[in-house]
């Protein structure tokens, strides 16, 4: 992991074209702005990883549907 100093209205670069800038610091709390490409998904980590669940579980038939296309595959014509 990089590891990077910045203070409010500094910037950092990801590639050639994303900037990720400090926009606020209160405590603990910090406000970052992300200019990128519309391509380019930013999602905040938790989103992402929920993301990556729902999608993973609709991919995923249920055991039910598996033992039905099972069957209907098995009958004669």
């Amino acid at each position: 992991m990089l590891v990077l100093t910045r203070r409010s209205g500094e910037s950092v670069m990801v590639g050639d074209d994303i900037v990720i800038t400090v926009l606020e610091v209160r405590g603990e709390v910090i406000r970052l702005g992300i200019r990128a490409p519309r391509t380019v998904q930013v999602h905040r980590e938790e989103i992402y990883r929920e993301l990556q669940t729902a999608n993973r579980e609709a991919a995923s038939p249920a055991d039910s549907a598996v033992e039905a296309l099972a069957g209907a595959l098995r009958k004669p014509d």
